[in-house]
């Protein structure tokens, strides 16, 4: 029997994996999932009505890369290709994506022509980046900052305009602080082993490239066809983990939801026992933990102190996100994906999502604002209300959009402890936690956010590898 613990992104597509590995095993494999709240899906939330949808968490997809296909592999085993709504390059939000620099917001470039061109807030044409490089001299290091890399192979601009607002987006962190290896570990090996990213990429022209083996849906052979940006499900995100929810209680797992398990005790390498806040336990062989780093570290450290100081050791974020509605025919703001606001420029949001330009079916104006992240309690403090967030982010809308209409309908959610940050070293520290569990034969396998990933991709394809490479599968 196998338990997987946390009912998000993580643990649903752990179930779906070991279901599919188990297909053509003569030992049906019993399964339980145990989720401490009462639904799943994690972080991923929808508010549906009749004339919009509220993302809380996530809102769109990536199509590229082995992990964006692998995702789309799924959708479509699941049934839901007509539901996807995707935005493709002629699109607006995918053509215009914006950062508020110095009380203006300028549209990065996104064509090969505009970076022969002088951009606001660039001093100079962005081809002049590569010029950085190819003069800037080789350091040797086994990890660094992201900034710290991109200040040092293309410049201070580039690092403060394009790069950290960036990471800002995509995890809420600081790029002065997050890993190098989180988004351009290629370009870091490139310096690494040639001198220069330039130098690298000349040097790989020559190198003979594999593709991937593994086999494409219908649906991510079109979304190459078609060169999706990203995309969308008509009606709100929440129906992807609704329907693998749905597909595992189908298939007999056993979703036990309101089940907040306090402790693990591992009797042997094949035996561990769970023990929820009921006082009932629940014996597995193996577990599956789609849990964030702390919560897990919780569990085990009355057993194992040193691997639950290590997991304590990934740092987590939290955001504030506010969803604004305005019932107006006319709209308030140009097509675009959104903007980002630079962490130099010292504001209280992080960026704001144009939800009506890159979602469907949205009847007049809808925006996400982003709050928080690596800086939540340096500008709000630990007692921050949901009435202040919003204060602050139809402030901000106004002032940034000039949107001078009240909105017709808000909702604020403070998201704690929501994103880990893969900080200089993470790696190394991931690489360090699997390894105590294999000396101490441990019969877990971790997945989700918190090791190999922050994304919906990564969190999808990180129970992939491990169902993969677990004695559960047989």
């Amino acid at each position: 029997m196998a338990a997987i613990l946390g009912g998000g992104l993580g643990g649903l597509s752990t179930g779906y994996y070991l279901l599919k590995n188990n297909l053509n095993s003569n030992n049906k494999l019993k399964l339980f999932l145990l989720e401490a709240t009462n639904y799943c899906g994690g972080w991923i939330k929808s508010i549906r009505t009749k004339d919009y949808v509220f993302e809380q968490g996530p809102r769109t997809i990536r199509p590229k890369g082995l992990q964006g296909l692998n995702t789309l592999n799924m959708m479509q085993d699941l049934g839901l290709s007509e539901h996807i709504a995707p935005i493709t390059p002629d699109h607006p939000a995918a053509k215009n994506r914006m950062i508020y620099v110095r009380n203006n917001l300028h549209i990065l470039p996104s064509t090969l022509i505009s970076a022969f061109k002088k951009n606001q807030p660039f001093s100079k044409p962005l081809i002049y980046a590569l010029f950085n490089d190819i003069k800037s001299p080789y350091k040797e290091l086994q990890d660094d900052s992201i900034y710290n890399f991109v200040e040092r192979r293309f410049g201070k601009e580039i690092a403060d305009y394009a790069v950290s607002p960036m990471i800002c987006g995509i995890c809420a962190g600081d790029a002065k602080e997050i890993s190098v290896k989180f988004l351009m570990k290629t370009l870091f090996e490139y310096e690494q082993n040639h001198g220069g990213v330039v130098k690298g990429l000349m040097a790989s022209m020559f190198q003979s490239k594999s593709d991937s083996d593994m086999p494409l849906s219908e649906l991510a052979k079109r979304s190459q066809e078609e060169k999706w940006n990203v995309y969308t499900i008509k009606g709100g995100l929440k129906t992807f983990p609704d329907t693998l929810q749905n597909y595992l209680v189908e298939n007999e797992v056993n979703v036990n939801l309101n089940t907040k398990v306090e402790e693990l005790e591992f009797i042997d390498s094949s035996s561990v026992a769970l023990k929820s806040s009921d006082g009932n336990s629940l014996t597995a062989n193996h577990i599956y933990s789609s849990l964030p780093s702390y919560a897990l570290a919780k569990l085990v450290e009355k057993q194992h102190p040193e691997l639950a100081k290590d997991l304590n050791e990934i740092p987590f974020v939290t955001v504030g996100i506010v969803n604004l509605y305005f019932d107006i025919v006319e709209p308030l703001i140009q097509p675009a994906f959104g903007f980002l606001v630079p962490p130099i420029e010292n504001a209280p949001i992080l960026g704001v999502v144009f939800d009506s330009c890159c979602m469907p079916d949205q009847k007049g104006t809808v925006l996400t604002v982003m709050l928080g992240g690596k800086w939540f309690k340096e500008k709000f403090g630990d007692d921050v209300t949901e009435d202040t967030l919003l204060g602050i982010a139809t402030s901000e809308v106004e002032k940034i959009l000039k949107i001078k209409v009240k909105p017709t309908a808000s909702n604020v959610n403070i998201l704690k402890k929501c994103i880990p940050q893969y900080v200089i070293g993470h790696y190394e520290r991931v690489d360090k936690i699997r390894e105590y569990i294999a000396a101490n034969n441990l019969p877990i396998s971790l997945v989700g956010c918190s090791y190999d990933g922050v994304g919906m991709n990564d969190v999808i394809y990180s129970a992939k590898k491990q169902v993969e490479g677990s004695p559960c599968t047989a």
